[in-house]
């Protein structure tokens, strides 16, 4: 079957893998309505394109914390990606490098950083949990900062990891063969290594629940990466990341994986933008699936977005050269969109290209 859109290869992806790998990637919090909105808010944005424009050429690019990237699509942090395919991070590393945009490592990849550093040059953020154990969190950082990597995409939303009931039901452990390669060679003192998934719950279990503001500035101490803040939903939270000097916001909610009943991340996404008032820039996770999505991203104010479920399934149906296409896809249909809508490049994105409406019942379109 030839592959025409990005949601094609979840199918496939639940078709090859076992069910309690796919389960763990595919799953959210509890009763998964934040889960189901993450897509069905998009479907509530409608388009106001304009005609007549010279769109003959069409130009993607845009610049990220001063990097040069080929489009405004990304690569979000997702665990363990060697249960989805025996590459892992290091495909997802290539493809994205060869896609000439970035790729977030998760702290708790199946490839270290310096074996992603290892497929060749690239733009690539670190995702960092901030541990109980800050020697741990230093060492970390010190990794990724020798292996080249160039920012920190620090996790604000987890003191307490989400109710995830199909990892419940599946009793999701870590495979026998697989290891969080990160914490390898770390000092980490005296832990119980009799369970398979020893490292996985460990690294659960060692998740700073005291994590405060004032620790932005302890982490701003120890490295002089930028720190973007991956997880803030409102305008609140937006300004104090302001004021202590966040290089950049992740609007996410975690693919819906830890409180449920929050608001899907489009539709965040607009207070978020206007309370920092182009301090610094804002970025989107979670949803996307098309280009038309990302094009409303964009003009709702996100510099990009960035993916991580679809990385993952088109990971496990073709490997590198699933997650190449992936990213293609989404390019392309990005170009279109924008032809579409009257747009010759980003910066003529605006939010004159779209109407929503977030604050009817049920989202009625006819209200539109």
């Amino acid at each position: 079957m030839e592959i025409t859109n990005v949601m094609e290869y979840e199918k496939i992806a639940k078709e090859k893998l076992p069910k309690m790998v796919y389960d763990y990637y595919a799953s959210g919090a509890e009763d998964q309505w934040t889960l189901q909105e993450n897509r069905n808010a998009f479907s509530r944005i409608l388009f106001r394109p304009r005609i007549l424009k010279d769109v003959s050429e069409i130009d993607v690019s845009t610049r990220v914390l001063g990097f040069n990237i080929s489009m405004p699509i990304m690569v979000a942090p997702t665990a363990m990606q060697k249960m989805a395919h025996p590459d892992g991070e290091l495909a997802t590393a290539r493809a994205t490098s060869a896609a000439g945009t970035i790729m977030t490592l998760s702290t708790c990849a199946t490839c270290s950083v310096e074996e992603v550093a290892s497929t060749g040059p690239g733009i690539r953020f670190f995702q960092l949990y901030v541990y109980k154990d800050r020697n741990v969190v230093r060492q970390l950082v010190k990794r990724a900062e020798e292996a080249g990597f160039t920012a920190i995409a620090l996790t604000v939303d987890t003191p307490r990891f989400g109710r995830r009931e199909a990892d419940i039901k599946n009793r999701f452990t870590l495979p026998r063969d697989l290891t969080l390669k990160n914490f390898e060679g770390l000092d980490l003192g005296e832990i119980d290594k009799t369970n398979d998934s020893w490292l996985a719950s460990y690294a659960a279990s060692q998740v700073d629940q005291s994590l405060s503001w004032k620790d932005i500035k302890w982490l701003q101490s120890i490295t002089s990466l930028p720190i973007l803040l991956k997880g803030v939903l409102t305008a609140e939270d937006a300004r104090v990341a302001v004021e202590y000097g966040a290089a950049g916001i992740i609007v996410s909610n975690h693919g819906a994986r830890q409180l449920d009943y929050v608001p899907p991340t489009i539709m965040a996404l607009e207070e978020v933008v206007e309370a920092v008032e182009g301090r610094i820039p804002v970025f989107l996770d979670g949803g996307v699936r098309r280009g038309t999505d990302v094009f409303k991203a964009l003009a709702l104010g996100a510099s990009g977005v960035f993916v991580g479920r679809p990385t993952l399934f088109s990971l496990a149906a073709d490997g590198e050269a699933g997650v190449r296409k992936m990213l293609q896809m989404l390019r392309d249909e990005l170009e279109l969109t924008m032809a579409l809508s009257g747009c010759s490049s980003l910066r003529e994105i605006s939010r004159n290209h779209i109407k929503t409406d977030w604050d009817f019942p049920h989202y009625l379109p006819a209200k539109l």
